[in-house]
């Protein structure tokens, strides 16, 4: 762990610090609390980073779903990890050798070298989530609020994090940290304010069981069904860049995959190729559910039989329509609803949302749902047309641990039918139900 003294923010005197905890279930207030601190914090030391800021904000209106791998996209005012870090340098203070110093020292602690000549745009969420914490923490604030700061993070992101909160802390700072988990409170915290009973908050932690998974690959081959998945040397580069590496991957009908790998290992970008939402998918010999990509099928034969949910898919879902019509979405494969729902589809969505403790929330708009409420529509979404096919790219970002295990027993239910294949990507080992039979690493 990094000194004290080696940190970005400077020296603050004989300041002390302090990390303030607000913790609480979904829906239960966190946020406004948050906000009503924000206003009588308000000044120009005082910087705030949300959940939102890795999916876009209710202005983000120009992202699309395939945005981040349609690289006709990128244009010469399209800005690199590198110069929209630098244009945040150079607004936030005077460039002096100090500055520059203590700018590369939390490149290198949060391990940001690696993106620098990245456009924005193509970034995966957790390094988007990076590079946003990087960009506030170069500001110098004296008070730093952050909403769920440990959304998108790979374990050792998490860890590094943590490191660089605990020694802001020590140099003085005034931290703010709103967590929806026991496990994302630190242990260095100085103040929790609860937004839920302490007891129904921490008794999470202990209604869970710990998953245990099997670490064979080959298991539960034997009754596997035929090929839903087949990729054959599928890779995938831009520029100088390669995101994924030639890979090969057979996924049959029964089987339930766990998909890991540390952020920007290509995970996402893979799962885009399978569903088209990536160009180069079409350039890549992929078949699915025995069809060979590219014989004449129309994107809406490839999403049919497929239930998704991802970063990228939340991040462009900033409609102000409602809840209800977020979930009826999936029965028509597209991202806000062009056509109302018939009253057989209407039954079928309300059914799926009470299956998921949120039937109350239909008629709410989704845009004035909590981060962790939003994301449970958009997982309802995934399942409302039974799908074949399951890719669930991190489902679980933002719930608490309740709705977590609610959405762990959905999972597993679904593929306790035999036809049923998943694919789910995580990097909390203990999001992963107990139906997972099959491992892939992307390193």
């Amino acid at each position: 762990m990094d000194s004290p003294k080696a940190s970005h923010t400077g020296n603050r005197g004989h300041e002390k610090g302090k990390v303030t905890v607000i913790a609480g279930l979904n829906a239960s207030g966190k946020t406004q609390r948050m906000e009503r601190m924000r206003r009588e914090l308000s000044s120009d030391s005082v910087r705030y980073v949300a959940f939102c800021d890795t999916y876009g904000t209710a202005t983000d209106r120009s992202y699309y779903l395939q945005q981040r791998w349609n690289q006709h996209d990128i244009d010469q005012e399209t800005p690199t990890v590198e110069q929209a870090l630098e244009r945040s340098f150079l607004l936030s203070g005077p460039d002096t050798p100090e500055r520059r110093r203590q700018q590369h020292q939390l490149y290198e602690l949060m391990g940001m070298e690696p993106l620098l000549g990245l456009y924005v745009i193509s970034i995966s969420s957790g390094e988007l989530r990076k590079m946003q914490l990087v960009k506030t923490l170069m500001a110098h604030p004296r008070t730093l609020i952050l909403d769920n700061p440990f959304i998108g993070l790979d374990r050792e992101a998490r860890s590094m994090l943590s490191q660089q909160l605990l020694v802001l802390k020590q140099q003085g700072m005034q931290l703010y940290l709103v967590v929806a988990r026991p496990t994302e409170i630190p242990t260095f915290a100085d103040e929790i304010i609860w937004t839920s009973p302490e007891e129904e908050f921490a008794g999470q932690a202990t209604a869970i069981p710990h998953a245990g998974h099997a670490a064979n690959p080959d298991s539960g081959s034997q009754s596997a069904g035929a090929p839903i998945i087949e990729l054959h040397e599928v890779s995938i580069r831009y520029g100088q860049r390669t995101i994924l590496a030639p890979l090969s991957w057979t996924v049959r009908q029964g089987e339930h995959w766990a998909l890991s790998g540390r952020n920007g290992s290509g995970k996402s970008t893979l799962l885009s190729l399978i569903c088209a939402d990536n160009p180069q998918s079409y350039a890549c010999d992929i078949a699915l559910f025995g069809r060979q990509r590219g014989t004449g099928e129309s994107i809406w034969d490839i999403k049919r039989r497929i239930g998704y949910v991802s970063p990228e898919l939340h991040r462009s879902y900033q409609r102000n329509i409602s809840t209800l019509h977020v979930v009826a979405s999936g029965l028509k494969d597209t991202v806000g609803l062009y056509a109302h729902p018939n009253d057989a589809e209407r039954q079928r969505c309300l059914e799926w949302m009470q299956r998921f403790g949120m039937a109350e929330l239909a008629g709410r708009s989704f845009m004035q749902l909590s981060s962790g409420e939003q994301r449970l529509a958009l997982v309802c979404r995934a399942f409302v047309k039974d799908p074949a096919l399951l890719i669930l790219d991190e489902p679980m970002h933002g719930l608490d641990l309740k709705r977590q295990q609610l959405v762990k027993r959905i999972i597993e239910d679904f593929c306790s039918q035999p036809e049923k294949t998943l694919v789910m990507v995580t990097h909390y080992e203990e999001e992963l139900p107990d139906c997972i039979t099959h491992h892939l690493q992307l390193q």
